[in-house]
């Protein structure tokens, strides 16, 4: 190594690669819902046509928002019929979907928690025999057509005022959470375990410790490797 070359920083390496790391994996992520199902959004089924018609951009078995002032990554439609699909797993980076297609597949099942999130959802198409995710109260229109069912427009579950008052806590608010279901947020100036903490979150006292351990944490890394670095 030549003289007065600088070392390079593990600590800051570590970090880089890291970062480096979560970003593509979070990159790679959003979109392997795609992948779920061979093939391609149908074109003239309803996902393919919601597609076209919202000037989107087709990647696999998704309609992605094809807006650069937004995530360039964002699934706006999801087209998985005809998949022989047994029982619908993991969608939830599918969860920002205005339309969702899982019909043509007879052998299909969802479980009470596979559209958790997903406020956007506005039409859902399923196999016959399958019901409406929350029921009849989660939706404003719910029709057969032939061996589909479908689910259009997702009511609040917030608006059901009779059971709203028995799950939230004081001092929270209810927000919707996806197809019959909802959850409680805290109240301006309220936060903490069931939002009985009153006054600002206290980011500071929360945060500044766990910033100057990772400062500590790195400086040590490096004091250490730099005293087993060895000159060239």
């Amino acid at each position: 190594m030549k003289a007065g070359a600088r070392q390079l920083n593990p600590a800051l390496l570590v970090v880089f690669v890291l970062e480096l790391c979560f970003y593509s994996a979070s990159n790679s992520s959003e979109l392997q819902v795609c992948d779920l199902c061979y093939g391609t959004v149908r074109a003239e089924g309803a996902v393919g046509q919601f597609c076209s018609k919202s000037a989107g951009r087709i990647e696999g078995r998704c309609c992605l928002q094809n807006d650069t002032a937004f995530d360039h990554n964002l699934i706006i439609g999801l087209d998985l019929s005809n998949c022989s699909l047994a029982q619908v797993g993991n969608i939830q980076d599918a969860s920002a979907a205005r339309i969702i297609d899982l019909s043509l597949n007879p052998k299909a099942n969802i479980s009470d928690t596979t559209f958790q999130g997903f406020i956007e959802l506005d039409r859902l198409i399923l196999p016959i025999h399958l019901l409406c995710p929350g029921g009849a109260t989660s939706w404003k229109k719910i029709e057969k057509n032939g061996d589909q069912r479908l689910c259009e427009g997702q009511n609040s579950m917030c608006n059901q005022t009779v059971q709203m008052s028995t799950v939230c806590p004081e001092n929270s608010q209810c927000a919707p959470f996806g197809p019959g279901l909802s959850q409680c947020s805290c109240a301006a100036d309220y936060h903490g375990y069931k939002c009985l903490r009153e006054g600002k979150f206290p980011v500071v006292q929360v945060l500044g410790p766990l910033g100057a351990s990772t400062v500590v944490f790195s400086l040590l890394m490096w004091v250490t490797q730099r005293r087993k670095a060895k000159p060239l």
